[in-house]
């Protein structure tokens, strides 16, 4: 069946996931209309979209008329744009707040007037917590243990809180860890490749034995689009990735296939209030029809290959100011 042509605002298109989103819709639904909506913060660049006939709103979420005259007309909205790095959070949480809660909240109120006929926030594994044993499944209680977990847990309970008492069209997914291009080098894996690229040591929190569960950013794409078409209004749907494995062991495989030695390894003090494990039950997304396109092993060698040919890209980023007081704040020793 041929999909309708829609419109669709994105907000945080300009950011990793949202990227990789709108150019997999291009791609996917070449016949839709898609306004972008993104503040264009550290994180959010616009060589992302390079390329694509795409309108982006240089505005922020948290502006109720900016919201409105960027929505108008949309059919869908999927709600990408958050503050996003854990460890920001623990340093100064306030932007967390402001863009995750206060922004959601502005979104749906405008969802509402604007009679959209399906709203997707986009969310995280982290907001269930750490998890021993098993696999966290939609219906487990939250208990988000950074600031910035903490408010998408909030953001969550508020798109929730719009269904029942406005039966607002909504949807959630809660994610893993990404991995793939465009990711801002701050986050782990493309920190780890792009330190590694120039032979400077990577800082591995604590043992490095935290787990984590990979998921290609494009697989993450093709499941939200999924659940935006077919996923029942209300409901939530966990999206997880392809591979699980302890930190340090993610490390030594991208030491090995960068070919470098294991002394770029630094440990440095644990992150605070770290989570040990995330685990992901995804039964309802596979219920949709989900199936991952990216195995780990490759999508891991396509990434550092991606870094390795676009260092135009991400080498302006690790030497703006901002970063690099970011990175003496972070990793103090």
């Amino acid at each position: 069946m041929v999909a309708l042509p829609m419109k669709v605002l994105v907000t945080g298109g300009l950011g990793f996931i949202g990227s990789n989103f709108i150019r997999h819709l291009v791609s996917a639904r070449p016949g839709w209309t898609i306004v972008n909506l993104d503040k264009q913060t550290y994180a959010g660049n616009p060589k992302n979209l390079a390329g694509l006939k795409v309108k982006t709103v240089k505005k922020d979420i948290c502006d109720p008329k900016a919201v409105d005259a960027a929505m108008k007309g949309a059919d869908y909205v999927v709600h990408f744009a958050a503050e996003t790095h854990v460890d920001r959070s623990i340093l100064d949480a306030s932007a967390f707040i402001q863009t995750n809660v206060i922004g959601t909240q502005v979104l749906l109120d405008a969802a509402l007037r604007h009679g959209v006929k399906r709203f997707l926030h986009v969310s995280t594994d982290e907001v269930y917590g750490s998890v021993a044993t098993g696999h966290s499944v939609e219906t487990d209680k939250l208990e988000p243990n950074s600031p910035y977990a903490a408010s998408k847990a909030a953001s969550d309970l508020l798109v929730r809180s719009y269904f029942v008492t406005h039966k607002a069209p909504v949807l959630t997914t809660r994610a893993s860890n990404n991995y793939g291009p465009y990711q801002y080098p701050e986050k782990a894996l493309p920190l780890m490749i792009t330190n590694f690229m120039e032979d400077k040591p990577f800082p591995m929190y604590g043992d490095g034995r935290q787990v984590r569960d990979w998921l290609h950013a494009v697989d993450h794409a093709r499941a939200i689009l999924l659940v935006l078409e077919k996923g029942s209004l209300g409901e939530i749907y966990n999206v997880g990735g392809s591979f699980d494995c302890e930190n340090r062991e993610l490390i030594s495989k991208v030491l090995s296939l960068m070919g470098k030695p294991s002394t770029l390894i630094t440990p440095v003090e644990d992150r605070k209030g770290h989570d040990r494990r995330y685990a992901l039950d995804c039964s309802k997304l596979l219920k949709l029809g989900f199936k991952h396109a990216y195995d780990f092993e490759k999508g891991l060698a396509e990434t550092i290959e991606w870094y390795r040919k676009n260092e135009a890209w991400w080498r302006p980023l690790k030497v703006a100011g901002g970063y690099r007081t970011y990175l003496k704040k972070a990793y103090k020793k």
